[in-house]
């Protein structure tokens, strides 16, 4: 028996070196095996089975805690802009969803493309109010700033050793499928997958939400967006995932991931007393 006191079953090779890896990630120690000793006695199978209860509670805790960190951490940087508040919670929710039907089933991706999702802007934790909530168009030197943020968000969480999925989407969210886009200029096949699904959940989210200088439109629109830029800013081979969907799967989505928001008035600042 280990120092750790406890041991777990996991037949699978691969998942047995994730569990691994997650449990010492989290300081949990626990010896991880493939299978029992042949002489393994009842009350020895009992109390395994017990303490395998106990350390799946714990991982479930840290990881509902480690989620709400996340979102609360995006929530707070989306009220620098009222404008588009809630964004990083729902493309979050739209790239799962548009991951699962381009075909990934393994949860864990599914898992690790939401968190992506939802950390996509944290770069811009270190961009200006002065840039980022100017009223007026950038000027050149400003876009330059601008555009550094998928670099900053991707070097903070590098830092934090998150998955390859999150750093990949973090950093080439604003990369183009023609080539045309930052920081890196890549091109094609040569964006991550989990990128182009979120380039295509982004532009769904920002077509059908509000803007100071529209009001939101539908999922008609989006699609109609989506099909003009396919190949040019977005991967038509996402875009035909999206077009092979339910219009009303995104209605009942978006309704689900927004409703509990407060209404866009209420968000606003009041305008101040000259």
């Amino acid at each position: 028996m280990s120092k750790a006191g406890a041991v777990l079953i996991v037949e699978d090779d691969k998942k047995r070196a994730e569990i691994c890896a997650f449990l010492s990630d989290n300081g949990i120690e626990v010896d991880v095996r493939k299978s029992l000793p042949e002489q393994a006695d009842a009350s020895e199978l009992r109390r395994l089975k017990k303490e395998m209860a106990r350390l799946l509670r714990k991982s479930r805790e840290l990881e509902e805690a480690y989620d709400t960190t996340l979102e609360n951490f995006m929530a707070a940087l989306d009220l620098r802009d009222v404008e588009t508040y809630g964004h990083s919670k729902t493309v979050a929710r739209y790239s799962h969803i548009l991951a699962e039907a381009a075909g990934i089933r393994e949860p864990s991706t599914l898992d690790h493309i939401r968190k992506g999702a939802l950390l996509h802007d944290a770069g811009k934790m270190a961009i200006p109010d002065s840039i980022l909530k100017k009223p007026g168009p950038l000027a050149p030197k400003e876009w330059d700033v601008i555009r550094r943020h998928p670099a900053l968000g991707y070097g903070l969480v590098r830092d934090v050793k998150l998955v390859r999925e999150v750093g990949n989407i973090i950093l080439c969210h604003h990369e183009r499928y023609d080539g045309t886009g930052y920081p890196k200029g890549l091109k094609g096949e040569a964006i991550p997958f989990e990128a182009r699904i979120f380039a295509v959940a982004d532009t769904v989210d920002a077509v059908t939400s509000h803007r100071p200088y529209r009001a939101p439109r539908d999922f008609r629109a989006a699609r109609r967006e989506l099909e003009v830029n396919a190949g040019g800013q977005f991967d038509p081979g996402v875009v035909d995932v999206f077009r092979g969907m339910d219009l009303a799967v995104w209605e009942k989505i978006r309704f689900e991931t927004t409703r509990l928001m407060p209404p866009f008035d209420e968000l606003r600042s009041p305008s101040p007393t000259r």
